[in-house]
């Protein structure tokens, strides 16, 4: 036998810059109105769903953020990953693919609630760069209810689709949820967890949709996993630059949407301005 045998650990380098040519990323959320087999789709044109996601991917590109994450936002409740429908995946992955085909930039996948397998196949349909995942390692109660970490399961049908180019945002201690279940253990050593299973980027978020974290514990985070780290919540104007002082980059929505509130449509204004008054 001849050879040398590959290395167990992580070799990649940093998955910001290779997928976006930079530290201090911004990435903006497409936040999908309800899709076809959600509670609150109403049955209009799915065409209208697709343009307003394109809109929306529009007005972050071209007022300067550096890659934009799609997500069904408007498919609450959200569901447990197996009880997701096929449906989602379909239409997501048009959707996904309309934006980076006319775009011409990177985008993310983050099919909610903690659906890897799904966004890994609409990554990989769409020509998406990276996918989300909430929870990769161990397990919390969600809103969902139990949620198990997703990193064995998705490696493997990564494996399987021959996409080892799709890169885990992984979140750690994420938000909309309790952590009892392993809060015997600290969160520095969850956050190892996530490295250990191989995430390429870690997020840190606060308590909800809208919550800044506390600069501290994003330090915290990023020091333990020694990976990048994006700041998934609470990104202001305000605070955006205290942040990146910390933090390699930021997923940003609700601040940049109209009257700052998460379901509306993305305000070009907000984003140029906020773009604007970043120190890279």
């Amino acid at each position: 036998m001849t050879g040398t045998a590959k290395p167990i650990g992580q070799t990649s380098g940093n998955a910001l810059i290779e997928l976006f040519g930079r530290e201090k990323t911004i990435i903006g959320v497409v936040h999908l109105a309800p899709l076809p087999g959600a509670p609150r789709y109403s049955g209009d044109d799915i065409e209208l769903v697709y343009q307003r996601g394109l809109d929306d991917a529009r007005s972050y590109l071209a007022g300067g953020c550096d890659a934009v994450i799609i997500e069904n936002h408007g498919d609450i409740p959200f569901s447990k990953p197996d009880d997701i429908g096929p449906e989602t995946s379909a239409y997501m992955a048009v959707v996904s693919d309309r934006i980076r085909r006319e775009l011409g930039r990177p985008i993310g996948i983050n099919v909610l609630a903690n659906a890897a397998i799904p966004a890994l196949a609409i990554a990989s349909a769409a020509g998406a760069g990276f996918v989300r995942v909430n929870q990769w390692a161990n397990a919390y109660v969600a809103n969902e209810g139990f949620i198990e970490g997703e990193a064995a399961r998705a490696m493997r049908y990564r494996s399987r689709l021959r996409a080892g180019g799709i890169r885990i945002f992984a979140d750690a201690h994420v938000k909309h949820g309790a952590h009892a279940i392993v809060a015997d253990r600290p969160v520095e050593e969850q956050v190892k967890d996530i490295v250990f299973f191989d995430a390429d980027v870690v997020i840190a978020t606060g308590q909800r949709t809208g919550h800044a974290a506390d600069l501290g514990y994003i330090g915290m985070i990023k020091r333990a996993s020694g990976l990048p780290t994006l700041v998934g919540s609470g990104v202001t104007p305000d605070n955006v630059n205290d942040i990146l002082s910390v933090a390699d980059g930021v997923i940003v929505a609700s601040s940049l949407k109209y009257d700052g509130v998460w379901w509306n449509a993305v305000d070009p204004q907000r984003v140029t301005k906020f773009v604007a008054g970043i120190r890279r």
